[in-house]
């Protein structure tokens, strides 16, 4: 565990040391050249071996001009679907083209932090041409499935697979993702009303984990769609090639959370926040809200890549498994803004979007000409 310190604060000695690693205000880490990346093997594990230690090289600009980007999610072509929170518009994007517009999803109500949150293709979209979608509405948040035209020039929404969320102004939450399982999985957040996580009848503060059809798996810990309590606000859900589960996690004050998702388990809020407090589950990060403030996030490399809104920034925090395997390293500082989104793009680069035109005043920074951004961060080898 790698506690960093609030900016302004007084460094530990510890975290003096790391000075050279971690990205911290006064001492950012040096960016590396571009090399070529290693081939992919047919095993998971040695895939992962064979990346553990890849770093960022060159950033491309893949599209600018979007308004508060939110979800993002990659068609089997390679081409991808970006929801934007405030028109509740999908456009499709393809690397050297203009953003299509596909379709506006229907009964979206905008807040402070709601609109069209997250998308997920479906793993079977050849078949079904289907992607879900996370909504913040009225009287209740849902996901909803969308069945696409064959062309990708429109859009229908086809079933509402699970409503009941509660809804507020701040902490819709609003992740998917499909995990290895072949299970949509779901991010909550607590509506800004923390008794929400602690509440086994509530959808509110949980991981959600349902078949594509809406209905429960067998293997849920409570025979309901919760997989796990006890969260704040999660707004990134990502899966090691091993299938074990990560979690970002907005904290109150005084810490953000990497956290490994087990079944039936109570992650603390709002009795504890961090490692602070006695109870639930420990995360295997915690970092400062003013470095993070943490969005999406994506695996590869050998590491969970968070997006980091109040931080702006993003960080790579290193993992075997279930494990934290060494110190967090932050990329980009304030170099783009505030990183809403991360998502491992079939290239093996990470597309990553961009949240300044979303008028956020925590860890908030002006629209620069250009903004809103998605940016392709190729992975390579760091030279020495």
């Amino acid at each position: 565990m790698l506690l960093i310190s609030r900016t302004g604060h007084r460094l530990s000695a510890v975290a003096a040391l790391l000075c050279v690693t971690v990205s911290l205000p006064g001492c950012a880490p040096p960016e590396p050249r571009e090399t070529a990346a290693p081939r992919q093997t047919a095993s998971p594990r040695a895939a992962q071996d064979l990346t553990r230690g890849l770093v960022p090289g060159e950033v491309t600009e893949i599209v600018r001009g979007l308004t508060m980007p939110w979800g993002l999610t990659f068609l089997p072509d390679g081409s991808a679907l970006v929801s934007e929170r405030s028109s509740a518009r999908i456009l499709r994007i393809r690397q050297g083209g203009d953003p299509e517009p596909i379709g506006t999803v229907p009964g979206v109500e905008v807040s402070a932090e709601g609109g069209l949150l997250g998308l997920a293709v479906s793993p079977s979209f050849g078949e079904d041409r289907t992607v879900y979608a996370y909504v913040s509405a009225s009287p209740t948040n849902r996901v909803v499935a969308l069945r696409l035209d064959p062309r990708l020039r429109s859009l229908r929404q086809d079933r509402v697979v699970l409503d009941g969320i509660e809804t507020a102004d701040r902490h819709h939450g609003g992740r998917l993702r499909f995990g290895p399982d072949g299970n949509l999985w779901i991010g909550t957040g607590d509506a800004f009303s923390p008794g929400n996580a602690a509440d086994d009848a509530s959808l509110n503060g949980k991981i959600l984990r349902i078949r594509p059809d809406g209905s429960v798996p067998p293997d849920n810990p409570s025979g309901t769609a919760v997989y796990s309590s006890g969260h704040r606000n999660v707004q990134g859900i990502a899966f090691g090639p091993d299938g074990t589960a990560y979690a970002s996690e907005l904290g109150h004050r005084t810490w953000d959370e990497l956290n490994v998702l087990r079944p039936g388990r109570d992650y603390g809020w709002p009795e504890s926040e961090g490692r602070d407090g006695s109870h639930g589950e420990r995360p295997i990060f915690t970092v400062h809200p003013d470095d993070a403030s943490p969005s999406g996030i994506a695996v590869a490399g050998g590491a969970v890549w968070m997006g980091a809104l109040g931080g702006q920034r993003l960080w790579r925090l290193p993992v075997d498994g279930p494990r934290a395997d060494g110190d967090p390293v932050a990329y980009f500082v304030q170099r783009y803004g505030r990183i809403r989104t991360v998502e491992p793009a079939p290239d093996g680069s990470l597309w990553i979007t961009t949240s300044n035109t979303d008028g956020a005043t925590w860890g908030g920074t002006a629209a620069r000409p250009g903004d809103d951004r998605i940016l392709r961060v190729a992975l390579v080898r760091p030279t020495s």
